[in-house]
């Protein structure tokens, strides 16, 4: 993984998730609620996914090979996208199968240790808290000026926006099972735990839904940033050339493909066409150091056919 701040807080996530679950786990099994059953599976799904995305970074990592001679870098697109089926199926299904099966046969949380839940779920929201403020810190260095929306709908790098909306979901997650818990020790109605545990799921649908949608637009191959794209633009033309057509493709979120079409004067040799084409792939480089495979093909620019407009006769008909 090329951004050691996606690492980090993967790392912070994985961390905090692991201590998480074990607590979460001896919860449920002195209270036996279905909130705190579903916040440790949770804990587990998103300690996989995070141990998951770090095995994803580092296949990525792998030399281009005859066989994928554009390497390896859309690995870290296909495990953020295992990531999003991960936490659909195991956290999310999981949490509403339980929470049905609450609703159907609700108890109240009782017995000595009815306080542990509670204690473990704000110690749990204290953890994750700091996992999560640690995932801003590190995505603000990379954000820019964009919105949080638009920084995870638009990063190249999976990591950073998988781990943001993992935290904030068990934020949420992690209130949505302390409302259950103390609703259910304060009425004895076992309803409220279950509501806790559906609006867990629920909560985990939606974002593993977020992460596949945004997860595929990656792995189905997306062009470079317009800032990018932009900066490619002003290093080709900087040598007189035009740009006939221009596309980008991002092999992984540290490289970039640039397939260009320029055009050259007429008549020039092809040790000049040569140079020209040289010098425009390192102004690109410098100004765009992840543009790391570079095709440019020179050809002679021919002014477009303007179409006569519907209903216009044709030039010189005398009409």
């Amino acid at each position: 993984m090329a951004a050691s701040g996606g690492t980090k807080a993967v790392v912070a996530a994985l961390a905090a998730n692991l201590t998480i679950a074990v607590f979460k786990f001896i919860a449920w099994m002195v209270t036996h609620s279905s909130s705190m059953l579903a916040e440790s599976i949770h804990s587990v799904a998103d300690s996989g996914n995070q141990v998951l995305l770090l095995v994803g970074g580092k296949r990525a990592q792998r030399q281009a090979s005859r066989e994928h001679p554009f390497g390896y870098g859309r690995e870290r697109y296909i495990y953020s996208f295992i990531v999003s089926i991960v936490l659909f199926s195991v956290g999310g299904l999981f949490a509403l199968y339980e929470a049905y099966e609450k609703f159907l046969h609700p108890h109240a949380i009782e017995g000595p240790w009815w306080w542990v839940p509670v204690a473990v779920l704000v110690g749990a929201i204290i953890a994750e808290t700091l996992s999560f403020r640690t995932a801003i810190r590190e995505s603000n260095l990379v954000r820019g000026k964009q919105s949080w929306v638009s920084f995870i709908r638009h990063a190249k790098a999976p990591e950073l926006p998988v781990i943001l909306l993992e935290d904030l979901g068990a934020l949420l997650g992690l209130i949505f099972a302390l409302f259950g818990v103390s609703l259910t020790l304060i009425t004895g109605n076992g309803f409220f735990d279950a509501l806790g545990t559906a609006m867990i799921g629920l909560l985990l649908v939606a974002i593993a839904v977020v992460l596949a949608v945004e997860t595929k637009s990656l792995l189905l191959g997306e062009s470079a940033t317009r800032e990018h794209v932009r900066l490619i633009e002003d290093a080709l033309t900087a040598g007189g050339g035009r740009i006939i057509h221009l596309k980008t493709l991002h092999l992984g979120p540290d490289e970039l493909l640039v397939a260009a079409k320029m055009s050259v004067e007429p008549g020039i040799s092809s040790e000049r066409i040569a140079q020209t084409i040289d010098a425009a792939e390192a102004r690109v480089r410098e100004a765009v150091p992840i543009a790391q495979v570079i095709y440019i093909e020179p050809d002679i620019y021919r002014e477009p056919h303007t179409a006569a407009a519907p209903g216009s006769a044709p030039a010189g008909s005398g009409a």
